[in-house]
């Protein structure tokens, strides 16, 4: 490991700076995947961390290794989310002064939790942009103003605190553990953890999960190095990264024994199952890792599985949304645009001739006009089973309205999701 940024050496001295401050958070046996599985599987809450997630562990590394002369100075960092609160602690916790930059679409409930975490020893400042313009304003600043910026996980120090999960699973894990899967982002998670796992559990792999819309360590590792990919879908926002690490990209490219990619339907799919079956409220890639397993793993695994929880900060406001999309995932959503005769009885007709036992109208959009025979509607129905589908096409088949069952591709979907 000597030709590495930083190895398992500096992992166990960021477990020993965390001790008395992040949690130790449990690894919880799930019936439910275990059965899906046919293995064991067990999950790490990591939604139980402070703050509700892993960033606090970086965060705090890095900020209590500086000298005293850097701590004086104060930091700096730029983020929305998990990698802010985590900032937010460690300052209020050391007593370090911390500038955070935040884009200015950042939610208010976000903003209000960043302050209440850090208090006095935190400055918010609203940049006009998104997260590329904090970015590079909070670089700026710092570099100006002689502090220390606080990367979320391209820096060995970040990557140390976050490997400390793994110090944990050594501890925690059974002895025949097979397989680890943890949600890359920037890649300073999966780096850390891999890079303990495979010093001291060299037998066990290690398998990294991205969603499909932002697939950057995956495309790194095709092209052995970092590239910078165009993130085609943000839902899962904690790994939503256009380009993976530089220092983390080391250690994905060799220590990693896969990197797996599950669409962003499958994560809503887990995010309800994991509600539903476990009590556990994910956000989206704190269920990245159970969407891995539960059918995306690369190997039948031959003992235990583990997968991390890496997050808990979700709005509710979302769940809509997730229930829409994990419907549309499991091909028991359709949308269809019908054209309608304008003349009483059409809708009644459509309903019996078409609509079958137990499936149902969730969307109905129609608007009467005057002046014309036809009209159309943009109709959503839900069915029980995606075998019903074949039926339900038949009968529309077998109508004498004209009906267009709409592609999750096209653009009609960016109104509904």
């Amino acid at each position: 490991m000597t030709d590495y940024p930083l190895s398992a050496v500096e992992v166990a001295d960021a477990a020993k700076r965390l001790q008395g401050v992040a949690k130790e958070t449990v690894l919880e046996h799930s019936e439910r995947l275990s059965k899906e599985v046919g293995v064991d599987v067990y999950l790490k809450r990591e939604d139980l961390q402070l703050c509700r997630s892993f960033k606090v562990r970086g965060a705090y590394n890095k900020i209590a290794s500086l000298t005293p002369e850097q701590q004086k100075r104060g930091v700096v960092c730029a983020s929305a989310g998990n990698h802010a609160q985590g900032v937010a602690y460690a300052c209020a916790a050391l007593q370090i002064h911390g500038k955070i930059f935040l884009p200015s679409n950042t939610p208010r409930q976000k903003r209000d939790r960043i302050k209440t975490i850090g208090g006095k020893w935190i400055e918010r400042v609203i940049v006009n942009g998104g997260f590329d313009q904090a970015n590079e304003l909070a670089r700026t600043y710092a570099e100006t103003e002689n502090l220390v910026f606080v990367p979320p996980y391209d820096d060995p120090l970040t990557i140390a605190g976050q490997g400390t999960i793994g110090v944990e699973l050594s501890a925690q894990m059974p002895a025949n553990t097979d397989t680890v899967v943890v949600p890359i982002g920037g890649g300073g998670l999966a780096a850390g953890i891999a890079l303990w796992l495979k010093t001291h559990h060299p037998k066990i792999r290690v398998v990294g999960v991205e969603p499909a819309g932002a697939a950057s360590a995956a495309a790194a590792r095709r092209a052995g190095k970092p590239v910078t990919i165009k993130v085609s879908d943000n839902f899962v926002d904690g790994t939503a990264v256009g380009r993976v690490g530089d220092t983390p990209f080391e250690f994905l490219n060799s220590l990693l024994d896969d990197v797996v990619i599950v669409p962003e339907g499958a994560v809503c799919s887990q995010m309800l199952a994991l509600y539903n079956a476990e009590g556990i409220i994910a956000e989206p890639a704190g269920a990245l890792a159970a969407a891995a397993i539960h059918g995306y793993l690369p190997h039948q695994p031959q003992g235990p599985v583990i997968g991390i929880v890496s997050g808990g900060n979700n709005d509710l406001s979302r769940y809509a949304e997730v229930q829409e999309r994990s419907l549309l995932h499991e091909g028991l959503r359709h949308y269809f645009l019908v054209t309608f005769s304008q003349e009483p009885g059409a809708l009644r007709r459509f309903l019996e001739d078409v609509l079958g036992h137990d499936q149902d109208i969730v969307h109905f959009e129609y608007t009467k006009k005057n002046n014309r025979d036809t009209g159309p509607a943009l109709v959503g129905i839900d069915i029980v089973s995606p075998q019903d589908l074949a039926d339900l096409l038949k009968r529309i088949d077998d109508s004498p309205l004209h009906v267009e069952h709409i592609s999750p591709d096209s653009e009609i979907f960016r109104l509904l999701v």
